[in-house]
């Protein structure tokens, strides 16, 4: 299962995000941030970062994310959104329904990685 997460703001999140990559095997992996979390976060998988601009509306927002995952994704992605805003969450939850993608949310907890 591929997984799609937000890499934004939160403090602490960013470690969230990362023990979600380190923990599981993933088929691709793909980090929704922007220039900051391109420039500043570091993982030894190989993930793939769709760059947004989150000072943008919320239709240009889900709409750059539609974009860059168009063709990427299978029928169902787990989907993690601990790092984020709420404007950053909504943008994403719409761009993958509006792909036609199942969603499983899944988040670390005190027993590893689960479906919530």
């Amino acid at each position: 299962m591929d997984l799609i997460a937000c890499l934004s703001s939160g403090k602490g999140t960013w470690g969230h995000v990362n023990r979600l990559i380190e923990d599981k095997e993933w088929e691709n992996i793909y980090l929704i941030t922007n220039e900051f979390g391109k420039e500043n976060f570091h993982t030894e998988k190989k993930v793939d970062l769709i760059l947004v601009n989150s000072s943008q509306g919320l239709r240009e927002l889900r709409n750059e994310i539609e974009n860059q995952l168009k063709d990427k994704l299978k029928i169902e992605v787990a989907l993690n959104i601990v790092s984020g805003t709420g404007k950053e969450h909504m943008a994403i939850a719409s761009a993958l329904l509006k792909l036609g993608v199942g969603i499983r949310l899944i988040a670390l907890t005190k027993d590893g990685v689960e479906e919530l």
